[in-house]
C-alpha cells in the first residue's frame, strides 16, 4: 500500500512539473497596447498615450526596443514614459514583430487638433524641423525621424517639452533623441512648441 502511495506520488509530481513546463511554453499574449491607446489605435489623452494607428513600423520598433532597453522612460519626470517602459521591458522580439504586424492592420485616422497656437509663427519655427521630419511633416526613414503630421497634436507638445526639459532624450544610447534635443531648443520656449505643433495641425500626410 505504501509503495501504491510512493509511485502514485512520483507520477503527480512529475505530471505536474511537466504540464508547469508546458504552461510556461505557452505563448503569451503581448497585445495589451488598447488598454492605454484605444482599441482603435487612436490614442487616449487621459493617459497620454499617442496614436499608433498609422505609426511607422521601424519607429514603433525602436522606441519598444528603447523602453526595454531602459534608454527611453528612466527619467524621474518622464511620467508618461515611466508608465509605458514596464509595459515593453518583458517583450521579446518575437512580441515586438507581433505587435508591429498587428498595429500595421488598423485603420489610419489623423487625430483631431485639439489644440490653439499661432501657426503663421510655427510656421517659421518648423522650418528647423522640416530637414528631417520633411516639408510636410511626412518623416524620413533614412534620417530615423518619424511623421509628425496626424499624431496627436497633445502627445507631441508633451514630448517636444520632455525633450526641451531634457526628460526625454538624454541617455547616452538615444543618439535621435540627442538630436531632437538639440534641434527642439531652436522653438526657444513653450509658447514657440504650442506655435510649432499648430503648425503641423495644418499638415496633412
Amino acid at each position: 500500500m505504501l509503495k501504491t502511495f510512493f509511485a502514485f506520488s512520483l507520477c503527480t509530481v512529475f505530471w505536474g512539473s511537466l504540464n508547469a513546463a508546458e504552461t510556461a511554453r505557452e505563448p503569451i499574449n503581448d497585445r495589451y497596447c488598447t488598454t492605454c491607446h484605444g482599441a482603435d489605435g487612436r490614442g487616449n489623452e487621459g493617459v497620454q498615450a499617442p496614436r499608433l494607428a498609422g505609426m511607422e513600423p521601424w519607429y514603433l520598433r525602436r522606441q519598444l526596443q528603447n523602453f526595454r532597453a531602459d534608454v527611453r522612460g528612466v527619467h524621474p519626470e518622464d511620467r508618461e514614459g515611466i508608465a509605458m517602459r514596464p509595459m515593453a521591458t518583458k517583450l521579446t522580439d518575437a512580441s515586438i514583430d507581433d505587435i508591429i504586424d498587428w498595429v500595421s492592420s488598423w485603420e489610419y485616422v489623423p487625430a483631431e487638433a485639439t489644440i490653439d497656437g499661432d501657426p503663421a509663427r510655427g510656421r517659421n519655427l518648423y522650418s528647423g524641423c522640416a530637414v528631417c521630419h520633411g516639408g510636410s511633416a511626412e518623416g524620413n526613414e533614412s534620417l530615423g525621424a518619424p511623421a509628425l503630421a496626424g499624431q496627436n497634436d497633445w502627445y507631441l507638445l508633451t514630448q517636444l517639452k520632455n525633450f526641451m526639459a531634457g526628460y526625454r532624450g538624454a541617455h547616452p544610447d538615444d543618439s535621435y533623441g540627442a538630436q531632437m534635443r538639440t534641434m527642439v531648443n531652436t522653438l526657444r520656449n513653450e509658447a514657440g512648441i504650442l506655435n510649432v505643433v499648430s503648425y503641423i495641425n495644418t499638415l496633412s500626410r
